[in-house]
């Protein structure tokens, strides 16, 4: 009896370091993977502001994007290592996700009858109806302005012309949709980095409510910087060329 009863001793503290190391794991890619993607947004965001600078400015900007690295690299090379980086990120950030969820789910396996509402964020429990709208967007993203087979121009020569074409206003629907998937990835941002403060040290009364505003500010000025572009199309501040 008492061998049996240090064997399940053993067992469990066996296996909570392990259970210990899968979440801290899981987080780590979380966190590093939601950074790169984060990163990725901040500048494709700089970058789309140039269309306010004119076609020619737009479209030496998009072409500069071909031949980073040159002559060490080849032409395209760096978008596709971009791409590929991307997609991993992508696909590690999900799966971390995933993995976080299940695992939490499994730590409460017991319902109850008359459970209290749990309080979360609105962007916490819309994260997974959000994913799903940004992965669909990204989809036609890809299609319309960067393969353009779904856009009116299409033309990778003139990147310019693809996004006045892209975002006119006979495409409103197009625009709406963007304008979501936008706010989705919004919410995604403001609680993903407030999570990530909160697992810095901001965990105070005082602290937390920092972080909830930085999130916050930061979400909105992305989304902002995102929104502005189709914005412009729409009413007419930028056109074709």
């Amino acid at each position: 009896m008492v061998a049996s009863g240090t064997r399940d001793r053993a067992a469990v503290a066996t296996k909570a370091p392990r259970s210990y190391r899968s979440t801290v794991g899981a987080k780590q890619v979380m966190a590093v993977t939601g950074l790169l993607l984060l990163l990725f947004l901040v500048a494709h965001m700089a970058g789309n502001l140039k269309v306010f600078f004119g076609a020619e400015s737009f479209d030496h900007y998009a072409h500069w994007l071909r031949d980073i690295g040159a002559p060490v690299l080849p032409h395209m090379w760096y978008l596709w290592i971009q791409r590929f980086v991307l997609t991993a990120a992508l696909v590690g950030h999900a799966w971390a996700a995933t993995a976080l969820a299940l695992r939490a789910k499994r730590a409460r396996p017991v319902r109850y009858a008359h459970r209290p509402k749990v309080q979360g964020s609105y962007a916490a429990r819309t994260m997974r109806w959000g994913g799903v709208i940004i992965l669909l967007f990204l989809v036609w993203h890809l299609l319309d302005l960067t393969v353009g087979t779904v856009n009116p121009v299409g033309n990778p020569a003139t990147p310019y012309a693809n996004v006045a074409a892209g975002f006119a206003p006979s495409r409103w629907p197009v625009t709406l949709f963007y304008a979501l998937a936008v706010v989705a990835v919004g919410f995604h941002v403001r609680h993903g980095l407030f999570s990530a403060l909160r697992t810095l040290g901001q965990r105070t009364a005082k602290g937390e409510q920092r972080a909830r505003v930085a999130a916050l500010g930061f979400a909105i000025l992305l989304c902002a910087g995102f929104l502005v572009v189709p914005f412009a199309v729409l009413v007419g501040w930028v056109g074709p060329a």
